[in-house]
């Protein structure tokens, strides 16, 4: 999933830095956001949410920044599923465009343990984070360019 923003790498890094902000643009398929400690910032940040998939049972997920290159790339690793057994990766990559744009990339690897997890995965989950991630990257331009349509920013667990 991609998408072009204008404006400069710097301003969409420091955006997307704060793991606060990541409700703002996924509360269509993450919703009830709660932060992990204060700083919403940089590597050790991180938030549980809830996963709005059908037929979901096991909703709760969590994603914590486990690595910064400044202002070239942030990583993310989480957890969801029943137990917390399934592994996630995101990778939010951003590249100079043309006119002081940027072009933002986000990739989501999933690592299912059992085979239930990755049926379910193959009977649609993955095309069905796909959309939704697509999506999110659509918000997050129309966030950032026209400061519009913007979710609610969550508060630290237990506020």
């Amino acid at each position: 999933m991609e998408t072009t923003i204008a404006l400069p790498r710097e301003v969409v890094f420091e955006y997307l830095l704060d793991i606060a902000n990541h409700a703002e643009f996924t509360d269509h398929y993450l919703v009830d956001w709660r932060l992990l400690r204060e700083d919403p910032r940089g590597v050790g940040a991180g938030a549980r949410f809830r996963v709005k998939a059908p037929l979901n049972r096991f909703a709760w997920a969590d994603a914590t920044i486990a690595e910064i290159e400044t202002p070239y790339r942030i990583v993310e690793h989480g957890r969801g599923g029943k137990f917390n057994r399934v592994r996630m990766l995101g990778t939010y990559t951003l590249s100079p465009g043309p006119s002081g744009t940027t072009r933002v990339q986000y990739g989501l690897e999933t690592e299912p343990v059992l085979p239930s997890d990755r049926l379910l995965e193959g009977l649609g989950g993955a095309a069905w984070a796909r959309h939704q991630a697509g999506k999110s990257m659509r918000r997050l331009r129309t966030i950032l360019e026209e400061d519009r349509d913007r979710g609610r920013r969550p508060s630290v667990a237990g506020r």
